[in-house]
């Protein structure tokens, strides 16, 4: 069930940022996989900062922030 929560997490970061890179996604099935891969990079980050993410919505935003530096990343390298 936790690898379910992790895919649904990972889509909606996902959509939520290539809603916030406007002009840099990667279409809304790049954008669903480049989430989900962003949700792990997010909780990286976030674990090497020492910052705890509380509840669906502080996993939400550890995602997020972990898709857009991914898509922020593959916007550079696409260049």
């Amino acid at each position: 069930m936790s690898f379910l929560y992790f895919l649904l997490i990972g889509a909606a970061a996902g959509w939520l940022a290539g809603q916030l890179m406007k002009g840099k996604g990667l279409g809304l099935w790049g954008n669903l996989g480049v989430g989900m891969a962003g949700s792990f990079l997010g909780g990286l980050l976030f674990g090497l900062l020492q910052i705890r993410a509380v509840g669906f919505l502080g996993e939400l935003i550890a995602a997020v922030a972990g898709a857009v530096l991914l898509l922020w990343i593959i916007g550079k390298l696409k260049k």
